[in-house]
């Protein structure tokens, strides 16, 4: 029998990294997270509310993304009580969009 050989992974499959994202898909990831840090700024005094918005964003954003490493931190930092008055997720996707096609030197 032969085994199926698009189960098997290689060094060079990326598994935690996507394609780069279309610009319609930044647009709508920028426009998730300014309505989200929107209301991060005003429910701030709510802290299982701004928690609920903030791990429904990091849900959308991951829909919408992809698998980003990026996205983690972030959720990390909006946990954090008083984080929520500055624009983490917005720095998050910014951060997405300028980093994620810088790529190591390979070795020679």
């Amino acid at each position: 029998m032969e085994a199926d050989k698009s189960l098997v992974l290689s060094a060079e499959t990326p598994i935690l990294h996507s394609a780069r994202p279309s610009r319609s898909k930044l647009a709508i990831a920028f426009a998730v997270a300014a309505v989200s840090d929107v209301f991060s700024i005003w429910l701030d005094f709510l802290p299982p509310v701004q928690l609920a918005i903030d791990a429904v964003t990091a849900i959308l954003l991951f829909v919408i993304l992809g698998r980003r490493w990026a996205l983690l931190p972030g959720l990390i930092a909006e946990a954090i009580p008083g984080v929520g008055v500055f624009p983490v997720w917005v720095l998050v996707v910014l951060s997405i969009a300028l980093y994620d096609g810088i790529k190591k030197p390979g070795k020679a």
